[in-house]
């Protein structure tokens, strides 16, 4: 869908920034749109139970702006590569 920013195709690692890209129903709505610099790859097996190889990794993060950690992690689909325009 044009328009709608997606997430990267490969895994994130650390000292990649990203953009947060959630729904505002999402109970962590409040942190959408902030930028963020990966600080941790964290890996489970969530891929086992969705077949979505990519679904394995989630991230703890940094606001670049406050450079405060995010007190939790988002997973890969929650986040998207910045580019330039």
């Amino acid at each position: 869908m044009k328009g709608v920013p997606h997430p990267s195709d490969d895994p994130y690692a650390v000292g990649d920034q990203v953009r947060i890209y959630i729904g505002p129903d999402d109970p962590d709505s409040q942190y959408h749109g902030r930028v963020c610099e990966v600080v941790e790859v964290v890996e489970d097996n969530l891929d086992v139970e969705t077949d979505r190889a990519l679904d394995k990794y989630s991230y703890k993060i940094r606001d670049v702006e406050t450079e405060s950690a995010l007190p939790i992690t988002f997973r890969h689909r929650d986040l998207v590569p910045i580019v330039d325009d």
